[in-house]
């Protein structure tokens, strides 16, 4: 072997081990991935198939009005919506106690049959005018939102 030959199987022998700790370390981190969607796009990718009941999402916007009600036990069930869709959620956990009627929200769960969301996680602003990044951009990119009105987005890291 020459010296090229010898440098380009190195070479060759090196990219195939990167290429398989990358495809080993995806397959490990497929199934904590979590992504967000608004209402709207989730129930169009539940009805195109892109999204299948059972996958673990993140479901973010506001708390419809008049949707927030106690159960038995801790049952809690409640309406996400963008202002062009609405997703009824489910949660058997105690709410944070900032959830309220109008505020952002987001949910971690699944779909079940149908549209509804059965979360086992639910977050929600902490001051009157945070808003989580994720339903920021959903209502951004609906035209719902308006500078100055409402929440605003997370700062950035490293910001005060």
């Amino acid at each position: 072997m020459t010296r090229k030959q010898r440098r380009f199987a190195f070479l060759a022998l090196g990219l195939t081990v990167l290429a398989a700790a990358t495809a080993l370390v995806l397959m490990a981190l497929r199934d904590t991935i979590v992504v967000f969607y608004g209402p709207k796009d989730a129930i169009s990718r539940l009805a195109t198939g892109e999204l299948k009941p059972g996958q673990r999402v993140r479901l973010g916007g506001l708390v419809a009005p008049g949707s927030l009600k106690s159960g038995a036990n801790k049952d809690v069930s409640f309406a996400i919506t963008d202002g062009q869709a609405t997703v009824q959620v489910s949660f058997n956990d105690i709410l944070p106690d900032l959830i309220r009627e109008g505020q952002g929200v987001v949910a971690q769960g699944a779909f079940g049959a149908g549209e509804t969301f059965t979360a086992d996680q639910v977050l929600a602003k902490h001051d009157e005018k945070y808003m989580p990044p994720e339903v920021a951009e959903a209502l951004k990119k609906e035209g719902r939102w308006k500078e100055g009105e409402g929440g605003y987005p997370a700062p950035e890291s490293g910001a005060p």
